[in-house]
């Protein structure tokens, strides 16, 4: 039995994370200070005797060093998410990312802790050689566009990394993922999956954002912290960075159709440019597929789910949340 530190644990991935490995025999404690986290998605394991949890924010040492002193390694998925605050709130991005990182990997050297640190295919910017390989050049926008703040923290984040594994002898391994989509995910950071599916459900106009023609590889959640738990549990992994992500590569536009005819919506599909959704100047990749031939060599890993089926996956989860929603916003019946 091994005891996880999940950093960012009531967030998306984190809490799908902390389920596979309570289910494997983990003991599993969570630290997230919920500001894009949610605890409901955590709340069904708080009964569990495997199971802690700190609402606190990573940069805070004294708890990250007993937290980290408990633990066995840490997988470190808290990060600022999403587009949106990424481009709206440009200084939380830079200080939670970096200065998280930097608490979390100087925490773990002082208790030679291994750590998984998430990383993201935001890295590779405006890379045009497809599929994107770990070792790929990457080419980044100007600082000028708050858009590419993400990207640059994130590649610090495992610059650091990579230097503490190198100088300091510690066990760290980076994973950069891809879209990853699924049950839990709610589209108030960005995205587009939960928001296409909630947008067909009630009826409303699907918003593609530029051209519809950009297009993106979605891994089922699922799939993805089953690639996170084999890194976590091979030796063979230290010093080196891998892609997590599904080569089922579709277009923004071809994803809101498959969603409306999913979700058996009357909705109609329109296209809203990129400086209205976001910024004036906004740039975007026109693909990101990953080649996740080296985590299959290192850990046997490949994606299982097909998209359609993690499409429905998504549309049961918001059926159920907007039942929720609709029963707590009705008044009660006056006696």
């Amino acid at each position: 039995m091994a005891h996880a530190l999940i950093t960012g644990g009531a967030g998306f991935i984190g809490s799908h994370l902390a389920e596979k490995l309570l289910a494997q025999g983990d003991r599993v404690t969570i630290i997230d200070n919920l500001s894009t986290g949610r605890f409901e998605n955590v709340a069904h394991l708080v009964n569990n005797p495997n199971f802690r949890y700190a609402i606190e924010d990573i940069r805070h040492g004294p708890v990250m060093d007993r937290l980290v002193s408990e633990c066995d390694l840490v997988y470190h998925l808290a990060a600022a998410v999403g587009v949106f605050a990424i481009v709206h709130s440009p200084i939380d991005t830079l200080e939670i990312n970096v200065g998280g990182t930097e608490i979390v990997l100087q925490t773990a050297r002082r208790y030679r802790k291994k750590v998984l640190i998430a990383s993201t295919s935001e890295v590779y910017g405006k890379g045009v050689k497809v599929p994107f390989s770990e070792d790929d050049d990457r080419i980044l926008g100007p600082t000028t566009r708050s858009r590419w703040s993400y990207a640059a923290s994130k590649e610090l984040d495992e610059f650091l990394g990579l230097a503490y594994h190198k100088a300091a002898n510690l066990p760290v391994t980076v994973f950069r993922l891809f879209n990853t989509v699924g049950p839990r995910q709610v589209g108030n950071y960005g995205m587009v999956v939960p928001r296409f599916v909630r947008w067909a459900l009630l009826g409303e106009p699907i918003q593609v954002y530029g051209d519809g023609q950009q297009s993106r590889c979605f891994g089922n959640v699922y799939d993805v912290v089953d690639a996170i738990t084999r890194l976590g549990r091979s030796d063979q992994v230290a010093g080196e960075v891998f892609n997590i992500g599904s080569s089922e590569e579709v277009t923004i536009q071809e994803l809101a159709e498959r969603v409306k005819a999913r979700a058996g919506s009357a909705s109609e599909i329109v296209y809203i440019p990129y400086e209205e959704a976001y910024e004036v100047g906004f740039e975007d990749m026109r693909r990101r597929v990953p080649d996740i031939s080296k985590i299959q060599r290192f850990v046997g890993w490949q994606t299982t789910t097909p998209l359609d089926t993690t499409i429905d996956q998504i549309i049961t989860f918001q059926k159920q949340r907007l039942r929720e929603e609709a029963d707590e916003t009705t008044d009660p019946v006056p006696a």
